[in-house]
């Protein structure tokens, strides 16, 4: 059986015939998210492992409607999708780029190479989610078969538009091992989380304990403990410094986040990005969107002192999966180690309370391994077209592993955790003699 190509723009009976393998699928292209039900669209990303917010439906449509993600600002969505007896059996977000910004896996010395010899890296394909560096879900599948069908679809495409390449960023398990056996390269990278459980006690060279069998910390000072005392110390001196600035917090969830509360935020967002001489990716339309049609998945933190709001974070959060996500901040004031407390500290706090398991921290800063944000690595595949650039660049991935891994043990070295876990609040006060 052939699959069969369809754009949604186009005519309705516009079709083209690929031979790509003998599963019986109609493979279908679409020129927005919109076009896809929402219903089958998320009902496949509630059946993956490492399903996330950032992958639903509601947020992909959000960026496409409010023109953030669209082919004139160099995201051309051609979303391929998988389909047997008229039902979504895979799907994933493939946009045909112009340009590598708002992605956070660099690939700019590999178009570099392109231009020195003269060939064209650009349009290339990917798979990702526009400006989201949260890793999870790309490829969604009924099962492994679908997945790996949806692989041969991607590859096959890349090469019918005459493509450079074919990147799939911030990948699952399953999709990177999709994507191995269908010989992409991987490609490793480094973020930073923060698990809500004390270390646990093994000697050195054992396997660490699963987290299933950690217990979370009780209160922030819980966690305190868990650390070495010289960042114990920095973090209760930063936290002092914003305290004795005269800063207090608000915590906003979901629909308490009014779009008074949404304009503070944009406001500090877009600051944030100006003071560096860049237009932010994300405009006042897309949040007004997620206000409107996910407005669980987000916890607002705002900064006041003096009863004026100075600076907010804003984080994503997944109730189900009990997962939280640093995402945006900005500030209208200038106060020593604020971003500190607003984006880590605030968060974590609120992480410990309500029983959250994870916060991701999201690309780069090493800054936040003394705030207990531990590395964690994170993956893509990639594929190109041209075979001498496909090895030039797999040499290139195996020297980067390598080092990777140096650096990681380098990491490993500055681990800002004690060697043993801490004591629970109420242990302690257990083991006090009675007076």
């Amino acid at each position: 059986m052939g699959f069969e190509l369809i754009d949604a723009d186009a005519a309705p009976h516009a079709t083209a015939q690929r031979a790509l393998s003998a599963v019986n699928y109609r493979t279908r292209v679409f020129a927005a998210p919109q076009d896809i039900s929402a219903a089958d669209w998320n009902g496949l990303l509630a059946q993956q492992q490492g399903a996330t917010p950032f992958m639903r439906h509601e947020y992909l449509a959000a960026l496409h409607a409010s023109g953030c993600a669209q082919a004139e600002a160099g995201w051309q969505a051609q979303f391929l999708s998988l389909w047997r007896d008229g039902e979504l059996h895979a799907a994933c977000p493939l946009y045909l780029k112009n340009h590598s910004r708002g992605e956070y896996v660099f690939d700019g010395s590999w178009a570099h190479a392109y231009a020195q010899h003269r060939l064209d890296y650009f349009p290339k394909a990917l798979v990702a989610v526009p400006f989201t560096p949260v890793p999870g879900a790309r490829l969604l599948a009924r099962d492994d078969a679908a997945r790996a069908a949806l692989v041969r679809a991607l590859i096959d495409h890349a090469q019918s538009e005459n493509l450079s390449s074919l990147h799939l960023l911030f990948a699952s398990a399953p999709d990177l091992a999709a994507c191995r056996s269908a010989g992409l390269l991987l490609r490793q990278t480094v973020q930073f989380h923060w698990t809500n459980h004390a270390p646990a006690p093994h000697p050195p060279g054992w396997a660490d304990t699963a987290d299933a069998d950690r217990q979370p910390f009780d209160d922030f000072e819980h966690f305190l403990a868990s650390l070495q005392q010289e960042k114990r110390k920095k973090i209760r001196q930063e936290r002092r410094k914003v305290e004795q600035a005269g800063v207090r917090f608000r915590c906003l969830l979901g629909p308490e986040i009014k779009t008074a509360d949404w304009d503070f935020f944009y406001h500090c967002y877009r600051r944030t990005y100006l003071e560096h001489s860049n237009q932010p990716y994300l405009n006042r339309e897309f949040f007004q969107l997620q206000a409107q049609l996910m407005p669980q998945h987000w916890l607002l933190f705002v900064a006041e002192r003096a009863g004026q709001a100075i600076a907010c974070s804003l984080v994503g959060i997944d109730p189900d999966a009990r997962v939280a996500y640093g995402r945006y901040w900005g500030a209208l004031e200038r106060v020593d180690c604020l971003h500190f407390e607003a984006c880590y500290y605030q968060p974590l706090i609120w992480c410990i309370a309500h029983g959250y398991l994870r916060f991701e921290g999201g690309a780069q800063g090493e800054h936040k391994m003394a705030r207990a944000l531990l590395p964690v690595k994170t993956g893509s595949a990639h594929w190109l077209a041209q075979p001498a650039f496909a090895h030039a660049v797999e040499r290139f991935l195996q020297r980067e592993d390598q080092g990777l891994a140096l650096y990681l043990e380098q990491l490993d070295q500055r681990t800002p955790l004690k060697t043993s876990p801490p004591a629970a609040a109420g242990a302690k006060q257990r083991a006090q003699p009675a007076a």
